[in-house]
């Protein structure tokens, strides 16, 4: 079995005005008093208005899903100690005009000097899947052939319609102001390890980028594990949504892993064609046209994501994921990306509902499941 785990990014907002809340440490502390977590699970991000939380290595996603379930609840238990709430969006809908200070890091402080109104705004929450891979040149092979359906998750994964108080038009906005990086977007097609050193290589000596850890691609290799990241969803509304998307990734790099072991030719559509796809999938998520990996051409989305169902079928079957992660995705595309339930939450019951909305707390009752909150 192919192990995965799961990062997820969290908005503190305060409880009173909505707005980013500066309480990350404060946060940290009191969640490692909760008896659901052990100290240290929950970690600092860039702003000290997020935290973030990882699955531990899991081999199934009741583990994923459980785990998932479990940091939501306690950390938005500690949150409420501190007077703020846990969100799980893309993109802060609102914002001060005092700029959230970042994480008293030195890596923090160089990258605000570098791009300092950049990092201002990097008020944005990812989820970050890590699938195992069997060695780096095995793993960036399988980088280069799932590159054409990156921009597939990005429209499912989108969850960030609202910026500084206003409807941007886009289903992911994170994406975005993340495009606005150096290193960002789809990364580019690499054959082995080799190749994609050599280019974080010529990436470093440029002195643009610092360390490879700021190579923002939609996915890479993991510096930290021997994993294949896939960071093209925002943070996603709920666990079931964060369960399918992660069980949909991973039989995705299982797919190509296998592909690229039994010598199957890759997919290389040029890389404009790969990037303005995945622009495109930000924009509309899955409200229109996505651009089909094979043809490059207009698709209908809900085709698009079909074909990755297909492609990825066989490695849902092995995993025993095929009902769970269908069943997600055809909900997803029933219901709406978590931009839709967004706009539709702002548009009924306002700022307020919105926020109710985007809370991280899951309700349901049985961490093990995976079903949708009322």
């Amino acid at each position: 079995m192919v192990t995965l785990g799961v990062e997820e990014e969290y908005l503190l907002l305060d409880d009173g005005t909505g707005l980013p809340a500066a309480r990350a440490s404060r946060v940290r502390a009191a969640a490692d008093r909760e008896t659901g977590l052990a100290e240290g699970e929950v970690d600092n991000e860039l702003l000290q208005a997020q935290v973030e939380v990882a699955t531990p290595v899991c081999e199934d996603l009741a583990e994923v899903a459980a785990h998932l379930t479990r940091f939501r609840r306690a950390v938005s238990a500690a949150a409420r100690r501190t007077g703020c709430r846990v969100v799980a969006t893309g993109a802060a809908p609102v914002a001060d005009r005092e700029p959230v200070p970042v994480t008293e890091k030195p890596r923090y402080h160089a990258m605000r000097a570098q791009a300092a109104h950049l990092v201002d705004e990097q008020l944005i929450n990812g989820m970050h899947i890590h699938v195992a891979i069997p060695d780096r040149s095995a793993g960036a092979a399988a980088l280069g052939r799932l590159r054409p359906w990156l921009p597939a998750l990005v429209a499912l994964g989108a969850n960030s319609p609202f910026w500084d108080g206003l409807d941007t038009g886009f289903a992911s906005w994170r994406t975005v102001v993340f495009g606005r990086w150096p290193v960002s977007g789809i990364p580019p097609y690499a054959r082995d390890a080799g190749d994609y050193d050599a280019t974080l290589e010529r990436l470093l000596a440029t002195g643009v980028m610092r360390e490879p850890h700021q190579a923002y691609w939609h996915a890479r290799l993991s510096d930290r594990y021997p994993t294949l990241e896939v960071r093209a969803p925002d943070v996603q509304l709920d666990v079931p949504d964060a369960v399918t998307i992660a069980g949909l990734t991973r039989a995705l790099v299982t797919t190509v892993l296998r592909e690229a072991d039994t010598g199957t030719p890759p997919l290389i559509p040029p890389h404009e064609i790969v990037q303005a796809a995945g622009w495109h999938a930000a924009r509309h998520g899955l409200g229109g046209d996505l651009v089909d990996p094979v043809s490059g051409e207009p698709a209908p989305a809900g085709a698009v994501v079909a074909a990755l169902l297909a492609y990825v079928g066989p490695a849902l079957d092995a995993a025993g994921d095929a009902d769970r992660v269908t069943s997600g995705v055809r909900r997803i595309l029933a219901e709406g990306t978590g931009a839709v339930r967004q706009r539709h939450a702002l548009a009924d019951s306002g700022f307020a509902g919105l926020l109710d909305l985007i809370a991280a707390e899951p309700v349901t009752a049985d961490a093990g499941t995976v079903s949708r909150p009322a």
